[in-house]
């Protein structure tokens, strides 16, 4: 049940007829894990937090530098050189009291992966790192999590939807790829915002569309990205989505 307060906090998601009462107790009901709390995940964390998702796990083990102030909207000033998920916490814990904020300050590996995700409804993935990514995706994949990834660089960023573990015990040809069918091994030049530059507001527009992927799986509204690849460029202003096809042979999900 909803208090008078969230009754009034969430009317516009509540006049909605794809999230409605009932779309709404989901997205309360469910446990949002975020890993990365950078340029992505400060927007997606802000309205996911707003949406009034249940529980937000933040998982992260850097501190706040001057530089990410340029992109990471959840930090302040005063915030530099202070672990990103406790900062964050207070700020999303002053946003909204209803959600429950669980700062993680670890960082994500093969061994620890499937222990901090386990019980997550979504996970999102911001981070920059492949190792991380890819822990990320086993994980999620073993643990029959849905995983929202999303990465930006310079002026253009993506997003996918990734529903392998959901669909690992299905035939063959009816299993949905996961992150690792897009991206087989790191690359030889794995480059990040750091070496090559981002323009701060593309990863308010890809952190943000995160967040809404993840609400529209919690709720249940609209077409899932399961399966596509959204590209943006942002000097563009153009957008398109590519589908994407699960490779029997990846280490992952594959048929062996």
């Amino acid at each position: 049940m909803f208090s008078s307060e969230e009754r009034e906090r969430y009317a516009r998601h509540i006049l909605l007829k794809e999230i409605g009462g009932p779309g709404q107790q989901r997205l309360k009901a469910a446990t949002v894990a975020l890993v990365g709390a950078g340029g992505l995940g400060a927007p997606a964390a802000l309205y996911l937090a707003a949406a009034g998702i249940g529980t937000l796990r933040l998982i992260d083990h850097d501190k706040v530098s001057l530089s990410n102030l340029q992109r990471q909207v959840v930090y302040r000033r005063i915030d530099v050189g202070m672990p990103k998920v406790e900062r964050a916490y207070a700020v999303l814990a002053e946003l909204n009291a209803h959600v429950n904020v669980e700062p993680v300050s670890q960082r994500l590996d093969n061994e620890n992966a499937a222990y901090l995700l386990q019980g997550a409804t979504v996970v999102l993935d911001g981070t920059d790192d492949f190792a991380t990514r890819f822990a990320v995706n086993a994980a999620c994949h073993e643990l029959g999590v849905t995983l929202v990834s999303g990465a930006v660089g310079r002026w253009e960023g993506q997003i996918a939807t990734f529903k392998s573990g959901l669909t690992k015990t299905l035939p063959p040809a009816q299993r949905l790829p996961c992150y690792r069918c897009l991206v087989p091994s790191i690359p030889p030049i794995a480059e990040t915002c750091a070496q090559v530059g981002i323009v701060g507001a593309l990863t308010g527009v890809i952190g943000s569309m995160m967040a809404l992927e993840a609400i529209k799986e919690i709720a249940g509204a609209g077409e899932s990205l399961a399966g596509r690849l959204f590209l943006y460029d942002g000097l563009k202003a153009e957008a398109r989505t590519i589908a994407l096809k699960r490779d029997p042979a990846c280490p992952v999900c594959g048929d062996a």
